[in-house]
């Protein structure tokens, strides 16, 4: 029997789980149906969720239905703008309301959400994006409606509450609030128990008043459902650590909301004025030794509607009052505080401020301070005065201040100043009345990386229309400076996030660029990282510098001067000049820092600088020509180029451009430094590499994406001329082509002996040989290859034709003698001179021919004649 009993239960169990598991399948497309007409029937906008999901465990024995990325966008005037974003929105409700029927209402009893966003925006007509219920609803009171609140508790968690009113420029954010509440919403009247954290900015019309600081309360609120009434009865909050306490309600009515409320500190203690110090800066309360008292209070009453806000009155108060911290050597004594912030029309800009004392002193420093503001939205006017001593060290003794190093110095203030703001903003400063001097002296300062800054002396002067730096003295690691100078708008740079302008002298004995320029240590597992400079987007000023001396890596630059112009994270710089490498340089350009990656284009003069030194010292003219060890010499040369700069601010050689033209001066050549020059002469012997002149040689050059051309130029050496021209890349490959008009003399023994045979006159008729060579390899490992052999080839050929022409003309010459000599008295015949080879050579033959017949004939003749006289006196025919 037990054993069925178990059966059957186990079988009722497993039914029970595995319908809890199904019912949400069936129920589910209900569910997202009466979700979607319940937002509908309400609002004009667009509204998106990704999916609706039923669960009957998460708040068993109730039902759960969860909403997932639940978007709500406006549409006009604020189209496009999301008013409320939630990431999850659970709804809790009886498992019996889904049995009911499609067209009956569902009952939810709790709502919790996480992850969401609200963004509340008045334009500047005061029109809200939150208004988005419609307005033209045709449904009448019997019709259904599909989702009903009767809730019981609620909680959202990570939400961000964003407030804009473009009229009166009051921006307000409460970030990571977190709020809940228990009571039963069913009834008409109940009491709310609330808990809420959030951190609170606010900001007026560009001024911050709050930033980020931590809010706490905890609340019970009675709610009058009908009359939209809520009651503050038990609550206790806290800003930062200054408890408050309130009393009174809010009630909304159809103007707007309806305030009564009173507030005040629980107790008088001087703690609570510490309690009200930014987390950032904010030390345990525990142990502090406090005297005297500190108050706020205030209340109120009136109506906030778009057009009025509540009349209010905060008065915060503190008399001798004293406070010191356990372990520390100083206490901070006599603080007075008198400050009302007071609104008594209803009309936010009749808000004012009034400061009337600030004072407390530590040891024997004095400081005092007052000011009144008012006209809060329109146009702030301030009037304020500070004046005192604070001796920097004993704020650290006094106070446990959150400092990675401690502070020294002693600052000394006796300022007064009026202003508007509308006058700020528009840089009209003859409206803007300071008066007075503020300076600071034996300040030290040692930031987290170990860099220093020590201000011997630092004098503000208050004119009625600018800030004069009279004095500013200083030194941080190797570097001195001295400055000078006027500020334009030091108001419109503290109150409305303007440029700072101004301009200003620099004088310093020694600047390293070093000083400047930080490193992020990254412990002894890493190297550390140096981090680029940058140029402070606030800046809009110039600089006329002077510095005797300028180190820059491990370059040392003399007697520099010139302007730098800064604006929009980039620095101008006019006419710097300085003294290095024996010679000086000129320099125009510009660096930029607005991009992820710094950049820079600049035009540099450089006159009889010494080219062992530039060239060694310098990576970029190291790789541009590597002639570093080999000419000995000055060098005149102008450089234009651009590119990106690395983090300690080197040009990127990889991405270097730009072109260079150079002429050196009083040059010799050291060849035995150059494997190429070495291989050069080895391979050409009619050179001595060693007694190149580079005098005067004039060169120019263009480089980009890490490949150097030279345009090709003139070398004279002796009578024989090189032109010399190609490329190279920074990695020190190359690919160069040598061009020489070579005399026939300097190609060896063979040649001048033929030479020798030749007559002065035809010698001197020789033409120069051509002879290239080309150069490739890299620097250190050279290859070369040149048409010697085949030149002189072409030497050899050239003077057998001149010997072979040579030969024709004599044999020409003697021909005619020839002719001349054998001819007879009385013959007018024209001679003819053959002048090609086949025609001397055709008449020596024939010239021959009718000499031996002659010969002939007169020996036939003499025979025969001889004959004739002896023994016949017959003539012969």
């Amino acid at each position: 029997m037990l054993k069925k009993i178990v059966k059957i239960t186990g079988v009722l169990v497993l039914l029970v789980i595995g319908s809890l598991f199904a019912i949400p399948y069936f129920f589910k497309d209900q569910i997202k149906a009466k979700i979607k007409d319940a937002i509908n029937e309400k609002v004009d906008a667009t509204v998106t969720f990704t999916d609706a999901d039923l669960s009957l465990f998460k708040n068993f024995p109730n039902a759960n239905v969860t909403v997932d990325q639940l978007v709500i966008i406006n549409k006009a005037p604020f189209a496009g703008d999301t008013l409320i974003s939630l990431g999850e929105l659970n709804l809790k409700m009886s498992i019996k309301e889904l049995f009911k029927g499609k067209d009956e209402t569902m009952e939810i009893q709790g709502i919790t959400s996480k992850n969401g966003v609200i963004n509340i925006t008045f334009n500047k007509d005061g029109i809200a994006n939150y208004d988005i219920a419609l307005k033209d609803n045709t449904k009448t009171a019997t019709e259904s409606k599909p989702l009903a609140l009767n809730i019981q508790n609620y909680k959202i968690e990570n939400f961000r509450f964003k407030y804009f009113d473009e009229s009166s420029k009051i921006k307000m954010v409460i970030d990571s609030l977190n709020h809940e509440g228990t009571g039963d919403f069913a009834a008409q009247k109940l009491d709310l128990v609330t808990k809420s954290t959030a951190k609170v900015s606010l900001n007026m019309d560009k001024v911050n008043y709050m930033n980020k600081v931590p809010l706490t309360l905890d609340a019970v609120l009675g709610i009058d459902l009908e009359k939209s009434k809520y009651t503050f009865k038990e609550n206790k909050a806290l800003i930062n650590q200054l408890p408050l306490e309130f009393d009174g309600f809010i009630q909304l009515v159809d103007a707007g909301q309806e305030y009564d409320l009173k507030f005040k500190t629980p107790t008088s203690s001087f703690k609570n004025f510490l309690g009200i110090i930014p987390a950032a800066y904010a030390a345990s309360l525990d142990n502090v030794k406090t005297t005297g008292d500190f108050t706020v209070v205030g209340f109120a009453k009136g109506l906030y509607s778009e057009t009025t806000v509540p009349k209010f009155n905060i008065e915060i108060a503190s008399n001798n009052a004293s406070f010191k911290y356990p372990n520390l050597p100083k206490s901070v004594q006599n603080i007075v505080i008198d400050t009302k912030i007071i609104n008594e029309t209803g009309i936010l800009n009749d808000t004012y401020v009034n400061l009337d004392k600030l004072s407390f002193k530590i040891d024997q420093d004095v400081f005092n301070a007052n000011a009144n503001i008012k006209n809060v939205t329109q146009n702030a006017i301030v009037d304020a005065a500070l004046k005192g001593t604070i001796n920097l060290a004993n704020l650290s003794q006094a106070y446990p201040i959150k400092l990675d190093k401690p502070l020294t110095g002693i600052l000394k203030a006796d300022v007064t100043t009026k202003f508007d703001m509308q006058s700020v903003e528009k840089s009209q400063y003859q409206n803007i009345n300071n008066a007075g001097t503020m300076s600071l002296s034996g300040f030290k300062y040692a930031d987290e990386n170990g860099k220093t800054m020590n201000i011997s002396t630092a004098l503000v002067q208050f004119n009625p229309s600018q800030v004069n730096l009279k004095q500013f003295n200083a030194t941080t690691g190797k570097t001195d400076l001295a400055i000078t100078g006027i500020l334009e708008n030091f108001y419109g740079f503290i109150f409305r996030n303007q440029e700072l302008k101004g301009n200003f002298n620099l004088n310093s004995n020694q600047l390293a660029v070093s000083d400047f320029i930080t490193t992020e240590d990254k412990g002894k597992a890493e190297t550390a990282k140096t981090e680029a400079m940058k140029i402070p987007a606030f800046l809009n000023c110039s600089l006329t510098a002077k510095a005797n001396t300028i180190l820059y890596d491990n370059l040392v630059l003399k007697d520099a001067s010139g302007k730098l112009i800064i604006k929009d994270e980039k620095m101008t710089m006019e006419n710097i000049k300085t003294s290095i490498f024996g010679g000086t340089i000129g320099l125009n350009g510009a660096v930029s820092t607005k991009g992820k990656t710094p950049t820079f284009d600049m035009n540099l003069g450089l006159n009889q600088v010494d080219i062992a030194q530039s060239f060694t010292q310098l990576d970029m003219l190291k790789k541009i020509a590597p002639i570093a060890g080999i000419i000995n010499g000055k060098l005149n040369s102008t450089i234009k180029l651009n590119g990106n700069l690395t983090d300690d601010m080197s040009p990127d050689l990889k991405t270097l451009s730009g072109d260079l033209l150079g002429q050196l001066l009083s040059t010799t050549v050291n060849s035995s430094n150059s494997t190429l020059l070495t291989a050069l002469g080895s391979n050409i012997k009619f050179i001595d590499v060693s007694k190149i002149n580079l005098n005067d040689i004039k060169a120019a050059i263009t480089f980009e994406n890490g490949k150097v051309n030279v345009k090709p130029f003139d070398i004279k050496y002796k009578d024989i001329k090189a032109t010399v021209g190609g490329s190279h890349g920074f990695d020190q490959n190359m690919n160069y082509t040598l061009k020489f008009d070579v005399p026939a003399k300097y190609l060896g023994s063979e040649a001048n002996a033929l030479i020798a045979k030749l007559t002065p006159a035809d010698a001197a008729k020789l033409e120069n040989i051509p002879i290239n060579a080309i150069l490739t390899g890299n620097f250190s490992t050279p290859k070369i290859s040149t048409d010697i052999k085949t030149a002189v080839t072409n030497l050899t050929n050239q003077l057998i034709q001149q010997q072979k022409e040579q030969l024709v003309k004599k044999g020409t010459s003697a021909l005619t003698d020839l002719i001349n000599k054998n001819k007879k008295a009385g013959d007018t015949t024209k001679t003819v001179i053959p002048t090609t080879k086949e025609e001397v050579k055709a008449a020596v033959q024939t010239k021959a021919k009718e000499e031996v017949k002659t010969k002939a004939t007169e020996l036939l003749n003499g025979f025969f004649n001889k004959k004739k006289k002896a023994t016949d006196t017959t003539k012969v025919n």
